[in-house]
């Protein structure tokens, strides 16, 4: 289950308030705590707001 804190996460590296390495580096981290599902997910709303940005 994604947590309210990786939630957080996630809506300031697609607002650009993280640098790539920051972003990778809080992936690698949390990713052994999240499901198949929920990395695919996330991987997908990173990959959308690269293509916006």
């Amino acid at each position: 289950m994604i947590t309210r804190e990786v939630n957080e996460w996630l809506k300031k590296a697609e607002c650009g308030m993280y640098s790539a390495d920051d972003v990778m580096d809080e992936f690698a981290r949390i990713m052994r705590y999240l499901t198949k599902e929920e990395v695919l997910m996330i991987k997908k709303r990173l990959e959308n707001s690269i293509r916006k940005g």
